[in-house]
């Protein structure tokens, strides 16, 4: 992860701007036990709470927070269906799931329909706090902890035979340099930018330049949707790392 949090919007303001959350979660405690957390925050702003998917969305249309942070089983309407209405109808506004679960299929699907990553709800404030700032500027939070573990159990799934031949998901997509599908594989194995740069004796500028033309290949927005790809299309494999 990268941690910075250059505003994009706030051009004249001085310094970093505010990252403006959006708490969801059907649990009354875990929500206040998050404002608690974040509230002490400098940079950071609490600016709505949600019970539920829909009420997620309404307030975000309404509050137009740069990050809603999801919990992912709630009523109404879940996490998943939240986030894609979401990315559809609030496009400047990034979703970071919440899970309880370490393995849980639904954060896939949460990644599928948006999100821009995930943490699980034992993660420590500075993990919370470095999560909000790096999903606001659109990068994607990768948790080698558990999203690589997730996506090798609940992504390799057989089914590639029966996709159309020119699906992307369905295979390696053709046009690929062979430092773009290096470059794809590391990123599928947990490394950032710094990682992927010293496994391939490259600069950190040059694997970004690599990323960029990659995500426009692949079709993806982001490094987790990256990461479902490769898994999708056997580039790599349940348990292989780095």
């Amino acid at each position: 992860m990268s941690g910075t949090a250059d505003g994009g919007s706030g051009a004249g303001a001085a310094g970093p701007s505010v990252v403006r959350v959006l708490i969801a979660d059907d649990q009354l405690l875990v929500r206040h036990g998050l404002v608690l957390m974040l509230g002490p925050e400098p940079g950071v702003e609490v600016v709505g709470e949600a019970a539920d998917g829909a009420q997620a969305v309404e307030l975000a249309r309404r509050l137009r927070p740069d990050v809603v942070v999801m919990d992912i089983r709630m009523p109404v309407l879940d996490g998943v269906a939240a986030t894609g209405r979401l990315t559809r109808e609030v496009p400047g506004c990034r979703v970071l799931a919440l899970s309880t679960f370490d393995l849980d299929e639904c954060v896939v699907d949460a990644l599928r329909a948006g999100a821009c990553g995930f943490l699980p709800k034992d993660a420590s404030p500075e993990e919370l706090v470095t999560a909000l700032r790096v999903v606001r500027t659109g990068e994607a939070v990768v948790a080698p902890r558990l999203l690589t573990r997730l996506i090798s159990s609940y992504v390799t799934a057989p089914r590639r035979p029966a996709e159309p031949a020119g699906a992307v998901r369905a295979g390696v997509p053709d046009g690929l340099t062979p430092r773009e599908r290096e470059v794809w594989r590391l990123i599928a194995t947990g490394l950032g930018n710094t990682g992927i740069a010293a496994e391939m004796f490259i600069s950190p500028s040059t694997v970004k330049n690599h990323i960029t033309a990659l995500f426009a290949k692949l079709r993806v927005r982001d490094r987790a949707q990256a990461v479902i790809a490769a898994y999708e299309a056997g580039l790599v494999r349940a348990g292989e790392r780095g």
